[in-house]
């Protein structure tokens, strides 16, 4: 029995037996075996996600919105404080899930229907590690089963096709991962589970055109959320224990879906799928906003002598960022607008040469030259038939690549009548050609070389590279602390 220091825990027995249902299978994935369980290889790709999540963490905290964020929870916490040591659990892993969402320069895992972040779970486990005692094995532990179920679910329960938005599949993932920390059994995880699928279910309508500041933040309530199921849970409360197999009422019967998967055979395997952002943009737009970065440097390109940017893209990236079913992304004023708009984003690569936050500020987005350029883009597939869905995907070669490809074809039309082409499938970053240890400290450096001094930086660095051998709370402890 967990010793929880404030819950009476109440064992509650499964009542169907041996029966083990979907939320069954899963508490029984995410409580089993130890951190020798996973391999080196996945060992090390954890600690680069982590720290990857960690740039966007401390960079977040010096920026107006998640201070707003930071400001509400204080307001809610009834001191006007939100300090860390201060705020409760579910306040706490919203905040520091808002820390690593809102820049939009976090991990990414692609399937063929869908697509999820599983850095997402990482600030609810932060949150239920800290003042825990939990160690880095722990925590990468927990990390994995978290990525693992995540990424599996939006491969096989793709919610986003039928309107609901990613996020309700990190209501399991991010429950599961912080049941392990949390010390719940699997009785009580699988009751957490059932609640959170039951209760958080919202929609892709947030990622929409025009797209506004909760797009970023839509995860955090998700997290909060979780974490108050999981301290109910640990009081032996019980949740829908047959949420997907109810017949007509059940989560499979409601979503039009089915999810049917033997979590025994679960390997950890997707991790190896996961992918890292070069650019701080949305995932789909990366492979493009390289080619142009090439074609810039390679041709010294002056932007004023561009009079076109003609963009082949598979459909899922159309649909998304380039004015297809998540509407208009043309019209872009804003940040949350300008990071999914593949338009803005070809034009501000092409007159900057790089995307970073500074390439996503009001002045920036708003500045002439780049409102100029982002009308001279066009996008398109390379089929023109979009519906019905799957016969596009075997009719146009780019998105029957996808997600093993992101294909993308650049064709940039010059006033002197010059006409230059590029052609790429994956970008850096992409699980085919990963960030190296070296590339994510180098991006962790330049968000965060004027909030942190160098022996911080380099301290989070070695903690993060030999986790084993601390506790989480140690990281926190540099990572929160305020200024240089």
């Amino acid at each position: 029995m967990p010793d929880t220091g404030i819950f009476l825990v109440i064992q509650q027995k499964n009542p169907k037996g041996d029966g083990m249902t979907q939320t069954a299978q899963m508490a029984a994935f995410a409580l089993s075996g130890d951190y020798e369980r996973l391999s080196a290889g996945h060992v090390q790709k954890l600690k680069l996600h982590l720290l990857d999540s960690l740039a966007s963490f401390v960079w977040s905290r010096h920026q107006e919105l998640p201070k707003n964020v930071a400001r509400a929870l204080a307001f809610l916490n009834g001191n006007g404080n939100a300090n860390a040591t201060t705020l409760p659990l579910d306040h706490l892993a919203q905040l520091y899930t808002t820390y690593i969402r809102y820049p939009d320069f976090m991990d990414n895992f692609l399937a063929k229907e869908a697509t999820c972040h599983p850095s997402d779970n990482i600030g609810l486990l932060l949150a239920a590690s800290q003042g825990r005692s939990v160690s880095g094995k722990q925590f990468l532990m927990a990390m994995a089963v978290s990525y693992a179920i995540q990424c599996r679910l939006t491969q096989q329960l793709p919610v986003m096709i039928n309107g609901h938005d990613h996020t309700a599949l990190l209501a399991f993932s991010a429950t599961a991962g912080g049941g392990r920390l949390m010390g719940l059994d699997e009785v009580m995880l699988g009751n957490a589970l059932g609640i959170a699928g039951n209760n958080l279910n919202p929609f892709v309508t947030s990622r929409a055109s025009y797209t506004t500041q909760w797009k970023g933040l839509a995860s955090s309530l998700v997290n909060a959320s979780c974490m108050n199921i999981l301290s109910v849970a640990l009081t032996g409360i019980t949740g829908p224990d047959q949420l997907f197999e109810i017949p007509e009422k059940g989560y499979n019967a409601i979503s039009g879906l089915t999810l049917d998967y033997d979590w025994k055979k679960e390997d950890f395997s997707l991790l190896d799928r996961c992918i890292l952002k070069t650019y701080n943009a949305e995932v789909h737009t990366q492979v493009t906003l390289e080619i142009i970065c090439k074609l810039a440097s390679e041709h010294a390109l002056d932007p004023d002598q561009v009079s076109e940017i003609d963009i082949t893209i598979f459909l899922t990236a159309f649909h998304i960022v380039g004015g297809g079913e998540y509407g208009d992304r043309t019209a872009v004023y804003s940040k949350e607008q300008a990071d999914h708009s593949l338009p803005y984003l070809a034009a501000v690569a092409l007159l900057d040469k790089e995307v970073y936050p500074p390439q996503l500020t009001p002045d920036r987005i708003n500045s002439d030259d780049v409102q100029a350029l982002l009308k001279k883009v066009k996008v398109h597939t390379r089929f023109p038939l979009h519906r019905p869905t799957k016969l596009a995907g075997i009719l146009d070669p780019y998105t029957e690549a996808y997600p093993e490809w992101t294909k993308c074809k650049v064709e940039m039309s010059l006033t002197n009548g010059t006409k230059l082409q590029c052609e790429a499938a994956d970008f850096e970053g992409f699980f085919t050609r990963p960030l190296s240890a070296a590339a994510v400290q180098g991006k962790f450096e330049k968000l965060n070389h004027a909030y942190l001094n160098k022996m911080d930086i380099a301290a989070i660095f070695s903690m993060v590279n030999n986790l084993e051998d601390f506790y989480v709370d140690d990281l926190l402890q540099v990572v929160l602390r305020d200024g240089k």
